[in-house]
């Protein structure tokens, strides 16, 4: 039985990774200041897990969090391109500055390894598809920006103090416990609330953008897989589904999930915005067996049906 650390344990990906490493049984401890997560997201879990509320932009908390533990899976970050471009210097302090905090904690804490969520949003808008880790990042938001930065740390203390680390980089995440009810909320769960209640799910652009749609059970495997194999120490890998999904598709999907016929309303494209998104997933194969095991109509079948079903309660 193994102790670890979930930074941002309350949020989306965090409270997945918490549920999958208790249904296991091992020790789990969440640090989040739920700014962003929610506490009723761990509510199943209270009972068999250490919780400390704290920040990650504060060094000797995040110490005192890494304290005992042999692995950290570091989700906790402030989300969200929009945001970012809104809040670059809040976006930098809690991304950059936190995850330098973990870091640093957990060499000096003796922490075995380091898992850290990175985005495929550091790709840019690259016109060649796949996108493969040996492609050269040009981040178009400061959240990029502070992703990749991420990605140099976690890479730089595994060559310079022998701290393992891994970075995974997410495309397009989405399942239970996603919230529809931010401005800044990933488009799955909002485009599954517009049209449970009636309303047209709004496309910034044409809706011919793409997008590589990964659900979180597949991203929670990772994260394990990643923990356990020795190979993937100082490596940089992609976790998705290597299928490109155009945003006009997913709202016809989803209408026909929800028995619904509702036509999307189209604005114009965002700032930030990445035009298409598809995965090369090679390097998590062939370093530690990566493979999705939950394809996106499944996950969109299964989120749509925990999303309302929670609607209810």
């Amino acid at each position: 039985m193994a102790t670890y650390l979930i930074t941002g344990g309350g949020g989306f990906i965090g409270s997945n990774i918490v549920e999958e490493l208790v249904r296991s049984n091992q020790r789990v401890r969440v640090l989040d200041n739920f700014a962003t997560g929610r506490r009723e997201n761990l509510i199943p879990f209270m009972d068999k897990i250490e919780v400390v509320e704290g920040d990650l932009k504060d060094l000797e908390t995040v110490r005192q969090a890494a304290r005992s533990i042999d692995y950290v899976l570091h989700q906790g970050a402030l989300p969200s391109v929009p945001r970012s471009i809104e809040q670059p210097t809040n976006t930098n302090d809690v991304n950059v500055t936190g995850t330098l905090n973990v870091l640093v904690a957990s060499r000096d804490e003796g922490v075995k390894k380091v898992v850290l969520a990175s985005s495929s949003s550091v790709y840019g808008n690259t016109h060649t598809l796949p996108k493969r880790e040996t492609m050269e990042p040009v981040p178009l938001s400061p959240y990029a920006v502070s992703k990749l930065a991420c990605e140099h740390y976690a890479r730089v203390f595994w060559t310079i103090y022998g701290l393992p680390t891994v970075t995974l980089r997410y495309f397009n995440v989405f399942g239970p416990r996603q919230n529809p009810h931010s401005q800044y909320s990933a488009v799955i769960p909002i485009f599954i609330k517009a049209l449970a209640n009636g309303q047209r799910p709004v496309i910034y652009g044409d809706g011919s953008q793409s997008r590589d749609f990964s659900y979180v059970e597949n991203v929670v495997m990772a994260n394990v897989l990643a923990v356990h194999e020795p190979g993937a120490n100082g490596k940089v890998m992609n976790i998705a589904c290597q299928e490109a999904i155009t945003l006009n598709d997913l709202v016809k999907e989803l209408n026909s999930i929800l028995g619904t016929s509702i036509e999307p309303e189209y604005k114009p494209e965002r700032t930030g915005d990445v035009k298409h998104s598809l995965a090369d997933i090679g390097l998590a194969q062939a370093v530690m067996n990566y493979a999705p095991r939950v394809r996106w109509r499944e996950g969109l079948r299964r989120t749509v049906e925990r999303l309302v079903e929670s609607w209810k309660r």
